[in-house]
Parts: C-alpha cells; structure tokens; sequence
C-alpha cells in the first residue's frame, strides 16, 4: 500500500516535475500543504507561500505580497472561479516582471467527456459539452466549478490582461500527465500503444478513447479536444523552451524516467529519482552493445547526468509499417521480415532455432526491441528506448512482442493481416501462449500493475464494460431488455443454442451451463465445424432450419453481433438474446434453504444472508474447518467453491493428493455447509464468483490480507455493496504441511 501511495504522488507530480524552475525562487502556490504539487516544489528548493482563491480578491493581502513571487501555480483553481477574470487580473499585482504564472485546466471539449466521461464537477454527462446549459442555470444550482474550452480560456486571459501564453496539452488528465505536448508541437508516434485513458467515472465510458488520438492528429482536432491544458503565462512573452514531455512515473523509483523534448533539437533523459540513475546509464551501454551488432541506434551520450540524443523527424517505424500495410501487403511483409531479422542480428546467438518451437537463443534479449521503438529511415529501423535487456532469451518472446505492440490499439488491420498469419509465419503459434505470458509478466511489472491495481481500477476502463454501455445505445429500453438483460428468459422451456466457439462461448458454457444445458454450438466458421467444446459438437447454423421456432432459443456468444443477428433475422429466427461477457447476470432461482434448520432468531442475528468461501480444501483437515465455521457464524447460507484439479495443476502448479470429486464432497457433507460448487476453471476469481452467486460476504485466510489483488477484490465488492473477511488460519495445521510429512514418510 505505502509503495501504490508513492507511486500515485509521483505520476502527479509528472506534470510539472520537468519544469525549469529556479531554486530558492518564491512560489504562490494554490492548494494545501500536503498536495503532490506542493511537495515537489518544496524537493525543488522553491520557498512555498499557500494561498485561497479569496484572498486574490482581498486588496490588503494583495498589498502585502506585491511583486513577491516569480512564479504562481494554480491547478484546478480557476475552475472552481465564479469570476474568473478579476481573479487571473488581480494576480498580475503578485508576480514578479520575469515572473510565470502556471495554470492546470482541464478542458470541456476533451475527448474523455465525447466518449461518455461525466463533468467533474456536475457529475454528469455532457454539461461541460452543452456548455452548462442544463447546470447551474437557477439560483437554487449551486456553483461548484466548470470546465472551459481553450478559445474560453484565451480570451479570459486576454481580458483579464494576460496577452502572453503559451498552452500545452495534457494526456491522459491533471492527474495522470503521462504526456505533454506544447500547442505548436504533434506527437509523431501511434499514441494508441502509449496512452492509458483515465477518467472521473470510468463507469460511463462507451468509446476507447485511445483509437481515436490518429484521427484528431489527421484532422487537427488533437489540441483542441486534449482534456486538460498546462498554460504558461507571463508578462514579457517569455517561456520555457520545452515542446514535449513523457513521464513514467508509474514504474517506481528504479525506473521511473523523464523524456523532453526540447525546441532545440535536442532529446534528453532524466532519471527522476537517484535510484534510477544506473538504470539511465544502462540505457546508454545497450545503445552501444546494439550498434556493435550493426544495429542502427539513435546516437546517445550522458551528459550532466541526463541521457542526450539528437531530434528525429523520421516516422516511427510503428506508423511507418501501419501505412505500409494498409497500402502495400507484400512490401509490408518484407519490411517486417526485415525486422525479424534485425532482432536475430541484435545478439549473439548462442542456440540456433531447430524448428521445435523454441526458436532461437539470444545471448541478450533487448525486450523492447519493437516498431514502436524505431525510427524508420533510409531503407531501415532506428532504434530507440532500449532501456529493457535480459540475459539468454529467446528470441521468439521478442518476436512475439513485435506483433503484439504492433497490433494492440489497432484492431482493423487484422482485417487485412490477422496477427495470427505472423505468428505462423514466425513459428511462434506452438509455443505462444507462453510467449504471451512472457510480456503480460513482464508489462505487468514494469507498469506496477499489482501494485496500482486499485489506483488503475479507480480511473481505467474495462474494455468489456466499454463494450455493454456501448451496446445499450444502440438499443430502446424495452429492446436491450430482452437482447442483452433477460437472456435466460425461456430458457426452462426451450432448447438452447449457442451461437459462436470463441471465448464467449466458452465463458457462457463454463460458467452457465450447469445450470442452463446447452443443446447445441452452431458457428459460421467452417473449420470449426466437427470441433468439440465441452463435448458438445460444433454444428452449422443451417441445423436451426430443422428446429420449430418455439422449441429453441438462440443465445449469440460472439464480441461482433451485429453481423450474426442480422443472419438470424434474415432465417426468420426471432427468439435470440446476446452474452455479454462482462456484464452480471441474475442466477437460475436458488434454494437458500439452510441446512440445518437453524432457529430463525440466530438467523436473522447473522451479519449476513449468503456468504463465499473458494479453496482447494486438499488433505481436509481441522484448518479448514475453522475456516467455515467462523464463516457460518457470520452468515446465514454459505456457499463453498472447490477448486478442480485442472485448476489446482494450472494455479498452484502442484497435484491434489485427494481428486476433486473426493474433495467437493468432503466439503459438502461438512454441517456448516449449505452448498459446494464447482469453480469455473478459467474464471474463478473473486469478481466472477460475485457475478454468479451475489453474496453478501466472501471469506478468506488472513495470508492473503496484504495480497495487492485480493485487496483489489476487496474493493470491487465493497463497490458492489458485498464485503470482503479475512481470517487468521489455524497455523498448527495446513495441507502444505500434510504433504510434507506425508511425502518424507513415503521417502
């Protein structure tokens, strides 16, 4: 939790941490002593002065502080301004003549309120895009703040006397700076690989506001819709000479880098913190080790301690091989060909691919060796930001990031080449799933995604939830009921058919269909026919001709509908509903009777009505049934999930000593049981388990208290109104130590 804590305040602190300020200068600073901000000012030897926005109207404070400071920073101060112009006119008196003044405002035509983000200060949807028509338009609105456009915020400058700035625009948000780009400067990389979205309510959101940072570069939209602006003010028309900035202040202290971009022509890294200074200077040796290998590198050195590189207009070489793609689809392969074998090239290797599915050995592995990183430039790659190497690596694991980065962000070119056609002809398919695993491992750790789980949880969209609030647009109310809510309606009296074999499909099944039988698996793609799912045999849709409507239900487990519904329509077929993979839906009713007959004033004494517990319960001994019995003291019904063998072979890495059948029913004849089930294998975890049973309560061993992501879990189901108990195990007794003592007698 501390390290999340000081991860958080440093990505804030991103978004004026590379400003030039000068030391021992004074700062009118608007906020409170404990804001990130006013922290970092503080690091920078800057002599702080806290002020509010009234005492910028009182004339005797004014007095008292005139011409005192060289630089003012108000973030999400002149917002919250019901007279925004005497405020920024009154300041004028305070600042120094070389003085700046800097302001965090965020943006009421930001893309994030376009895709479905509320105002941050109505809490609704599309007040700031109405400009407040509906907000504040009575004397009983109370005024809280508002957003302005950059045409706004201009000319409030410019009447409050303000005639020189300079705006900078701010992705994702004040509060999450990652990247900063000055008005007169465009970003020259595919942002959609870059950029995280974050918003004030997640919730809401219906568009993936990173696939469309291309189209506002191509149509000169992307400072207009940023959605927040960094404005640079001063009296003479003086102003840093900074044209971009990249924070990774996500990674921690070790990793954690700054990227600017100067007017000069000039490219410089700075290690943020002490502790990433080697990790800078590694940066630099790789670019050497790289060149040695004939490897082009943009040319870097260290200098005062900042890693130095000249300013490349070239195209990355991700935008370069999109366009390529999309034009010519054999140039595009043999470009692509070309960068296979500049990985190969990267290192010695010290085990050649022998057709296996290993593919080859690298001495160093540079990890980030992708199109993303690259420049491309007279007929070949530049690379750049190889920060990332790794001793004895395969190849394919490099490989197999090359098509990933390449394609994540941009789904239409599977249309023209699936990623799958590459990692065939790369021979990364036989062993791809483990290549995957390598870079979600690997992404994972060095974004701190366990860590800032809740943080990211807090601000980031799913993409499944994006894609059910999407669906209910395009829908009337009583239409989205019955195709996307009541999907089990008619289910105990009609026959049901599953429309689909992807991972729709096998989520529904795996998770459903003990309760609602599958009758068949119809698909459109013909090799899939004859396949298998759960022994169910994957047919065509023609057999839905043979069936009387009436007698069977469709049910489209497919991300695409719309093409299949249209299908359905066109065969006459009108009793069909739509999975939705992220949404929660209603059980099959349930008998909550509970088991023995308790009297009904201990029940309703009881904190709660249904609880769950998951476990593997292995070796069944007097530690587990601690374990329910505290749970069903504190709940009415009690639900246990047991984990499958499967399952505990692909979690645990480890065999059950007792099969799962044994073990369910242990835990089933147990008194303090009302139910045991099944856990699904592939979906087991906490927020599937709410989405099937709805308790009120799970319960969990104390081991896993300070466990990043069953705090994570935690949060979730206090979101959803259920909690999350942790018990302190038994320590005398567990089934680790059963297996030991078992094991070293049978030795």
């Amino acid at each position: 939790m501390e390290q999340s804590v000081e991860i958080m305040k440093g990505i804030q602190k991103g978004l004026l941490i590379w400003y030039p300020f000068q030391e021992e200068k004074n700062v009118l600073y608007f906020g409170k002593e404990n804001d990130v901000i006013a922290e970092m000012l503080q690091e920078n030897s800057l002599k702080v002065t806290f002020a509010s926005r009234e005492q910028v109207y009182d004339k005797s404070w004014r007095e008292r502080y005139y011409k005192r400071f060289t630089y003012i920073i108000a973030i999400e101060t002149l917002e919250k301004c019901e007279e925004p112009r005497q405020f920024l006119y009154n300041l004028q008196e305070v600042l120094e003549e070389n003085g700046h003044m800097l302001l965090g405002m965020n943006n009421r035509f930001g893309i994030r309120y376009f895709c479905g983000d509320r105002d941050p200060y109505t809490e609704r949807n599309f007040d700031g895009v109405e400009n407040y028509r509906r907000a504040y338009s009575t004397k009983e609105d109370f005024f809280c703040g508002r957003c302005y456009s950059d045409v706004e915020i201009k000319q409030i400058l410019k009447d409050a006397g303000w005639q020189y700035y300079r705006f900078f625009s701010v992705l994702s948000d004040l509060k999450n700076p990652n990247f900063i780009f000055a008005e007169d400067y465009l970003p020259n990389e595919d942002l959609a690989n870059r950029v995280f979205p974050t918003y004030h309510f997640p919730d809401t959101v219906f568009l993936e506001e990173e696939t469309l940072y291309e189209s506002l570069i191509e149509n000169g939209l992307f400072h207009k819709m940023a959605n927040a602006f960094l404005i640079e003010c001063s009296f003479s028309g003086s102003y840093s000479t900074v044209s971009h900035i990249t924070s990774s202040m996500e990674r921690g202290k070790e990793k954690a880098l700054l990227t600017i971009i100067d007017r000069s022509g000039i490219v410089k890294k700075k290690a943020i913190y002490k502790e990433g200074q080697q990790h800078l200077e590694k940066l630099v040796e790789h670019g050497l080790d790289l060149q040695r290998h004939g490897i082009s590198v943009v040319d870097m050195k260290m200098e005062n301690g900042a890693c130095v590189m000249p300013y490349y207009k070239s195209e990355v070489g991700q935008i370069y091989l999109k366009r390529l793609l999309k034009t010519d689809k054999k140039k595009f392969l043999e470009t692509l060909d070309h960068f296979r074998d500049l990985i190969l090239q990267s290192s010695e290797i010290v085990k050649m691919d022998e057709g296996d599915g290993e593919g080859a050995l690298l001495r160093k592995g540079y990890y980030d060796m992708v199109p993303l990183n690259s420049f491309y430039e007279n007929g070949t790659f530049v690379f750049y930001d190889q920060e990332f190497c790794r001793e004895y690596f395969p190849a394919n694991a490099i490989l197999t990031r090359m098509i990933t980065t390449f394609y994540a962000g941009n789904n239409e070119l599977q249309k023209i080449i699936s990623a799958e056609e590459l990692f065939d002809r790369y021979g990364l398919t036989k062993r791809l799933d483990y290549w995957i695993k390598l870079e979600r491992e690997f992404l994972a750790e060095l974004r701190k995604e366990k860590v800032l789980r809740n943080y990211h949880s807090s601000c980031r969209c799913n993409y499944e939830l994006i894609h059910s609030n999407r669906q209910r647009l395009n829908y009337s109310v009583d239409e989205y009921q019955r195709r996307f809510v009541d999907i089990f309606h008619n289910l105990s009296t009609r026959k049901l058919i599953i429309f689909g074999s992807g991972k729709f499909a096998k989520k529904f099944i795996e998770l459903y269909s003990k309760e609602y039988a599958v009758y068949a698996i119809v698909d459109n793609k013909e090799e899939a026919w004859g396949q298998e799912i759960n022994g169910i045999v994957i047919q065509p849709p023609a057999i839905l001709n043979k069936l009387q409507n009436g007698e069977y239900k469709v049910l489209i487990c497919i991300k695409n509908y719309l093409s299949v519904m249209k299908q359905l329509d066109t065969m006459g077929i009108t009793e069909y509903s739509i999975f939705d993979s992220g949404k929660e839906y209603p059980r099959m009713k349930r008998s909550t009777t509970i088991k023995n007959d308790e009297k009904n004033n201990e029940i309703k004494s009881k904190k709660y009505h249904v609880g769950y517990i998951a476990g593997v319960f292995d070796l069944f001994h007097v530690g587990h049934l601690n374990l329910l019995r505290r749970a069903k003291e504190q709940c009415n019904y009690l639900i246990v999930g047991v984990v499958t063998d499967e399952g505990v072979r692909k979690y645990k890495g480890t065999e059950p000593f007792v099969s799962f059948d044994e073990r369910i029913e242990l835990v089933r004849a147990c008194q303090y049981v009302d139910e045991a089930v099944e856990i699904p294998l592939n979906y087991g975890g906490t927020r599937d388990a709410y989405r099937l049973y709805h308790f009120d309560c799970q319960f969990s061993g104390s081991d896993y208290i300070d466990n990043p992501d069953w705090l994570s879990d935690k949060e979730f189901l206090e979101k959803c109104g259920a909690e999350m108990v942790f018990f302190p195990y038994t320590q005398s007794t567990s089934s680790t130590k059963l297996k030991a003592i078992i094991e070293k007698k049978l030795i």
